[in-house]
């Protein structure tokens, strides 16, 4: 319908205005697709339903799959989980309830011998997505930085420490992960993030990559530690090496990041190139660390290991460049 000289009226259809507890007067939004059309929802302000789940859980179910139960429950966008035995839980698998509940920011609201029931402690609707991302970031970051500052020092407290920050960053990543699928189905939501769809996939790859940047990192520290107490030490020609190659990697992780959230295409491309530089030291270091005198297992184990690693990081650093540059050619009209 026509309203004055220029605008136009569409009415809202009856059964959604009763749907969502609409009446005249309240506040409706808009978003303007990917694709021009428009999504009309309910103001943020509107009451949140908090929905709710329940799994039966077997005699001797295994703890694994119990975890992966609530995890996957949780990322739906579940707020209460409730877990039923037909018999009574086994020590393990309550250790297994409490250990998860504890990584993704769920608390422990009602439990007896055959009944568990979990409820999230965040509120989607409050969460900051940009700054849990960063605050993900940054410690991922200082776990790759200071982890190959351990290594050129030996530095065993520290390698300590790196390892101890991974779990820090997978309460992060449960979170975050939770708010990009609720974002990806509720536009309300996304619009709250300043998101779109295709955002969502970006970002939840970004966040996979900066989760693997850490695993990396705390297993390089876990083999740091394990080679103290062996009392083993890698050679310094190929220490030498390896600190080179970490401290680059850990370089490129840092830029494709900042590559990711400004999308510079000549920046992130730079980035893919230098990954060879990489490759060409991880080479140096196979030459040298299984040449002269035989060295025993536990060493041999963790060179192998540590050199994966890095090339790892490397190989994430350009999966994040790589996002980088098709975010920065997205359509936006």
């Amino acid at each position: 319908m026509l309203l004055g000289r220029s605008s136009m009226v569409i009415s809202l259809p009856k059964n959604w205005l009763k749907l969502n507890e609409l009446k005249k007067g309240d506040a409706v939004s808009y978003a303007i697709q990917r694709d021009r059309s428009l999504v009309v929802y309910p103001c943020a302000t509107k009451k949140i339903i908090n929905k709710e789940i329940t799994h039966r859980i077997a005699k001797n179910e295994d703890c694994y799959l119990i975890t992966q139960k609530i995890i996957g429950s949780f990322l739906a966008g579940y707020s209460g989980i409730t877990l039923i035995s037909e018999n009574i839980y086994s020590i393990l698998q309550m250790k297994a309830i409490r250990k998860i509940a504890m990584r993704l920011y769920m608390r422990i609201m009602e439990s007896n011998p055959k009944g568990v029931y979990l409820q999230t402690i965040a509120d989607d609707s409050k969460a900051s997505l940009e700054q849990a991302i960063q605050r993900m970031y940054m410690i991922s970051r200082s776990m790759c930085e200071d982890v190959f500052v351990s290594l050129k020092n030996n530095n065993l407290d520290l390698a300590k420490a790196v390892f101890s920050l991974d779990d820090d960053v997978d309460h992060f990543s449960f979170l975050i992960l939770r708010l990009l699928r609720n974002a990806a189905q509720k536009p309300a939501l996304a619009n709250e993030f300043r998101i779109d769809p295709l955002d969502c996939m970006d970002h939840q790859t970004l966040i996979y990559r900066i989760e693997h940047a850490s695993d990396y990192s705390a297993d390089i520290a876990r083999h740091i530690v394990m080679l103290a107490g062996t009392k083993q030490k890698i050679p310094n020609d190929v220490l030498s090496i390896m600190v080179i190659a970490g401290n680059e990697a850990c370089e490129l992780y840092i830029k494709a990041v900042n590559a990711f959230f400004s999308k510079d295409v000549p920046f992130a491309v730079d980035i893919m190139k230098r990954h060879t530089y990489i490759e060409k030291l991880d080479n140096e270091i196979a030459s040298k660390a299984f040449v002269g005198r035989q060295k025993k297992a536990e060493l041999v184990c963790a060179i192998c290991s540590i050199r994966d690693s890095i090339k790892r990081i490397a190989d994430t650093a350009a999966n994040i460049a790589e996002i980088a540059v098709n975010r920065a050619f997205k359509i936006t009209d």
